[in-house]
């Protein structure tokens, strides 16, 4: 089978729960050869969650032992829209792609963990997915908890547990000893999306957008100082300059600096992202990241260390709160980027962000520490001129005055 021409976004396809839509828009699934897992090792398909692991290594680790599914649409990080758009336009590609994995698999028992806004229409359209014959898959809907933690992979297992939506340190991976002990393959929604799609026009159509090394597309979430926010399907290697501008609507010489990854990602300069591509490979070198498709744009004028210390207090408030430096660490680097970013005690403030960011770094019993560190060090380093100023009692907002 062919993808239809008119297809331009082959994950946003606007079907929302209408499955004859679907059906006109992708076709019938094609029936179960046992070679999927094979076709997504082949497709050079990675995890959408932010992680990039590759996901046909992640499938061959599961046994067929009472292994489990879990497609993880939690999304707790609330400069990323994609996986909720993705539920709400394309519910039924994600099913597909959940209803494939678990044939291929043989998965006893599979899950889809959606914020609770979400539960009623994904329950809908299982519903009618088994009203009409088109998938006999039991999947289980399960309302994710809110905040920032709660879409962490332990996180979801837990909740899938019945316990409570926070991390655990685990010494075995998921693959070994998830749910219950059993073996269990947890990916984001958008992954199982694009297993849908692999599944139909296989992994040279896959690999027909893209890099030869990153292929495939990703759904980005553009924020901030943008002129259009929302969330587009973008090939791998896309000139970050051209999509600021094409889907932006903003011109890179209007930009200051670009998060990219999220809270837990990491500050661009807009010099050095000149001639980037959207890919692991040409931003490793300005250790930067695409993570889960966060583009988060500060304009010309703003200040970094404000921008910084707003997303640093909302992780220190949102943190599991289960060992020191997210008890202790994060709250007194929240504290001290915050009185650098009002100009109070600055020298000091420097010095106590300097030494909890490293205190708090490779320590917690989950990883949130540390993405909060990246962020930090990020921060401290393309907002370098901000600090200056900050020390001089101005700021780039108000250059030459005082704050």
């Amino acid at each position: 089978m062919t993808t239809p021409t008119y297809l331009t976004e082959s994950l946003l396809s606007q079907a929302h729960t209408d499955l004859r839509r679907h059906t006109e828009l992708y076709g019938a699934r094609p029936p179960g050869d046992g070679s999927l897992v094979d076709a997504v090792v082949r497709s050079g398909l990675r995890g959408h969650g932010g992680a990039a692991f590759p996901t046909g290594a992640k499938m061959r680790a599961i046994s067929d032992r009472a292994s489990v599914l879990i497609a993880n649409g939690a999304e707790g990080e609330p400069l990323s829209s994609k996986d909720r758009v993705l539920l709400e336009r394309s519910v039924h590609l994600i099913l597909d792609g959940i209803a494939a994995t678990a044939s291929a698999l043989r998965c006893r028992d599979c899950y889809l963990y959606v914020p609770q806004d979400a539960v009623v229409g994904v329950r809908a359209a299982i519903d009618e997915r088994r009203r009409r014959g088109w998938d006999t898959t039991h999947v289980q809907v399960v309302a994710s908890a809110s905040g920032f933690v709660s879409g962490e992979k332990s996180a979801v297992i837990s909740a899938i547990e019945g316990g409570p939506a926070l991390p655990r340190d685990k010494k075995n991976s998921a693959a070994v000893s998830g749910v219950r002990g059993r073996p269990t393959l947890v990916l984001n929604v958008e992954t199982f999306a694009h297993i849908a799609l692999i599944e139909r026009w296989g992994p040279r159509w896959f690999r027909s957008r893209g890099t030869s090394s990153e292929p495939g597309t990703m759904l980005v979430t553009y924020s901030g100082d943008v002129r259009r926010a929302g969330v587009v399907e973008v090939p791998f290697g896309s000139s970050v300059e051209e999509m600021l501008a094409r889907d932006a609507g903003i011109d890179l010489r209007s930009v200051r600096a670009v998060l990219l990854g999220g809270f837990h990602g990491t500050w661009a300069g807009r010099d050095a992202l000149v001639g980037r591509a959207m890919s692991r490979e040409s931003l490793a070198d300005i250790g930067v990241r695409p993570g889960a498709g966060i583009v988060h744009v500060l304009g010309v004028g703003s200040c970094g260390l404000a921008a910084t210390a707003e997303f640093v207090r909302y992780l220190a408030e949102e943190s599991a709160g289960q060992c020191g430096p997210c008890l202790n660490g994060l709250p007194r680097l929240a504290d001290a980027f915050s009185r650098l970013s009002t100009g109070q005690n600055v020298e000091v403030a420097i010095g106590e962000i300097e030494r909890y960011t490293r205190l708090v770094d490779g320590r917690g019993a989950c990883h949130h520490p540390d993405g909060t560190a990246r962020l930090i060090r990020s921060a401290m380093s393309v907002f370098a001129d901000d600090v200056h100023l900050h020390r001089l009692g101005s700021c780039e907002i108000h250059r030459g005055g005082r704050r």
